[in-house]
């Protein structure tokens, strides 16, 4: 799942990112709303999270506006305006509100319900052969067995059983499980994909489509 974050303070933005990316979430940091058009131009986000006040304007009034253009990626506001008004205000033009200050364990948890909440995301339970795939408790087993995946792997796991039978290129591998921050060249995917086959075992259920990326399919 894949965050953007839009926050100007800068200590508040880099330990939102830390704690996110800590919980298994792939993030995107900009500090203004200049920032957050060009990221929601270009990338596909599970959740967005939006300080009110930016220097660069109120971000009520810019959500409004990406809204009424068909965006449907559900947005928390984080501010440290209480009054009542103010809240029903973020609530009627987003989906959830989080007062300043917060504890971080609360963010991730409000953070994670709303990528739940996103369109078209693949039910709770996937399965591809034995291997099968629990979203909600966050669990992979094989053949029944319990398998110990990292957050990354899991994610990798779960978008390609979600595509089973069809290649997944790598550029959306890691669009999706990653964040800006990874080099497209880098080979960080084929060392994950390397990890999850030994961790599955025989026989082999991810396959490489030359070229391209990689397929799943039923053992």
């Amino acid at each position: 799942m894949r965050v953007l974050i839009t926050e100007d303070d800068a200590d508040l933005r880099v330990a939102i990112s830390v704690s996110l990316r800590g919980a298994g979430l792939a993030v995107d940091a900009v500090a203004d709303l200049p920032g957050a058009d060009e990221a929601l131009a270009v990338n596909t986000y599970d959740c967005a999270v939006f300080d009110r006040m930016l220097p660069s304007g109120d971000s009520l009034p810019f959500v409004g506006a990406q809204r009424r253009a068909g965006s449907r990626v559900p947005v928390l506001f984080l501010t440290a305006r209480d009054a009542v008004a103010d809240r029903i205000a973020g609530l009627e033009h987003g989906d959830d509100y989080l007062v300043k200050p917060f504890a971080m364990a609360e963010l991730i948890a409000r953070v994670y319900s709303l990528c739940r909440r996103t369109p078209a995301r693949p039910p709770a339970k996937l399965v591809c052969g034995d291997v099968e795939l629990d979203t909600g408790r966050h669990e992979a087993r094989r053949g029944g067995v319990l398998l110990t995946l990292t957050s990354k792997e899991f994610a990798v796991l779960e978008l390609l059983i979600s595509q089973q039978g069809q290649p997944v290129s790598r550029a959306d591998l890691i669009a999706r499980c990653w964040d800006a921050e990874l080099e497209p060249r880098s080979n960080l995917l084929d060392v994950l994909i390397a990890q999850l086959r030994r961790k599955l075992r025989a026989p082999a259920v991810i396959h490489t489509v030359r070229g391209v990326g990689y397929r799943i399919d039923p053992g």
